[in-house]
């Protein structure tokens, strides 16, 4: 799985990072379809903590945050916000097979 965790600058206008990430959202949905977007979409903002999180393991995801970056991009600059790929670190398990 693949996350993109966007922050932003303090002076960056959280409802227009709000406004741009819907614009994003509609953009996808022309692409992919309501409800394939609706299902494969996954993403978070959180206007009290300056950040959002797409959810970039499926291709409708992937889309969302290229077309979501373009828009910030244009809209604030580059040095407004910070994309980063985040990989969860996958579980292990708790009682591993050893092979001799």
């Amino acid at each position: 799985m693949t996350i993109y965790r966007y922050t932003f600058q303090a002076d960056v206008p959280k409802a227009e990072v709000q406004a741009s990430l819907l614009l994003a959202l509609i953009a996808v949905e022309g692409l992919h379809g309501e409800a394939q977007t609706r299902l494969d979409a996954g993403h978070a903002i959180s206007g009290k903590f300056g950040a959002c999180v797409i959810d970039g393991s499926t291709p409708v995801g992937r889309d969302l945050a290229r077309v979501f970056t373009a828009f910030l991009r244009r809209e604030f600059g580059e040095d407004s916000f910070r994309v980063e790929r985040l990989h969860p670190i996958q579980p292990q398990p708790t009682n591993p097979e050893v092979t001799k």
